[in-house]
């Protein structure tokens, strides 16, 4: 018994000294089938990789009480919607909002799959929704404010975080208690934003709703068709080389938020390609930094 406390203590002193928890986003997975699919997961690796997320949780990071000021972002890793870049795309990028202030929340959502849910169109916008549920309900237990709880999202990530963000008024999970599902913000790293032929990233539309999806069903996952005056401000970054996902898809994005007068900052780099992460290494420019400029302007620093 004295072994078995004092283990769970050492435990206990981990993660406290990490900050980080992992919470799972349901007690019983919405929109699922039994399968044998198995979760695969190689994050030991500096990117990181997870795919086949049967259950998907969040993992909260938190600033210790007397630096928290009360701004919130759940972050989405990208990966083509067929596996999560954990590290590179979720931890590093907590870590960095940790060391601010900022509570942070790296989404490990279902990626689209006929083989595990009835409709993979909407598995990873419920798990989205679930995750800015949660924070907003759980606000008072992590010192968070419920008017500062904003999303990020990278490369396919973004599309699913600007699918959030155009896409709040309709629930996809149970929400009783009618808690506020909008992010109060958005930040969108070399994001998926369309799927309009001539821009978009392939992988992405064929994963989420196939290759030979409907115009309408084209139409209403292209998130730049979808702003409107109440879509949440954005912050947005792209390289103008970018060979995975053209940097119009972001141009896109902030034009129509522009068009809805929301308020909004993009920032294209020369170079720096994609799937860069924190840090692009073709500039000393550092993007976070424009991004913390960017949230104090917007009072949420």
């Amino acid at each position: 018994m004295k072994k078995f406390m004092a283990v769970a203590a050492l435990v206990a002193i981990t993660v406290a000294a990490s900050a980080q928890t992992v919470i799972p986003l349901y007690k019983k997975v919405p929109n699922s089938k039994k399968s044998d699919v198995q979760e695969k997961s190689d994050s030991t690796s500096a990117r990181g990789k997870v795919s086949n997320v049967v259950n998907p949780t969040i993992t909260a990071y938190l600033p210790e009480k007397d630096k928290a000021n009360g701004t919130a972002v759940v972050i989405c890793p990208g990966g083509g919607y067929s596996y999560l870049v954990v590290n590179g795309e979720g931890k590093d990028i907590a870590q960095q909002f940790v060391k601010n202030g900022i509570a942070a929340f790296v989404l490990k959502y279902r990626l689209p799959s006929d083989a595990i849910m009835e409709n993979r169109e909407i598995g990873p916008l419920q798990d989205a929704q679930q995750a800015i549920k949660i924070v907003r309900e759980r606000a008072a237990e992590w010192n968070i404010d419920t008017a500062k709880v904003g999303i990020a999202g990278f490369s396919a990530g973004g599309h699913l975080a600007s699918t959030l963000s155009t896409h709040y008024k309709k629930a996809v999970i149970e929400n009783n208690n009618n808690t506020n599902l909008r992010p109060s913000f958005s930040i969108l790293v070399y994001p998926v934003i369309t799927f309009q032929d001539s821009i978009l990233h392939k992988g992405s539309k064929k994963a989420l709703i196939g290759e030979n999806a409907s115009v309408e069903k084209v139409r209403e996952y292209s998130n730049e068709m979808q702003v409107t005056p109440n879509t949440p401000m954005a912050f947005l970054v792209h390289c103008t080389d970018d060979k995975v996902v053209p940097v119009v898809n972001s141009v896109n994005y902030y034009l129509a938020l522009h068009k809805n007068n929301v308020r909004a900052e993009l920032h294209v780099y020369e170079t720096g390609g994609h799937g860069f992460g924190l840090n692009n290494k073709t500039t000393t420019d550092q993007w976070f930094d424009r991004c913390l400029n960017w949230m104090r302007v917007n009072k949420l620093l």
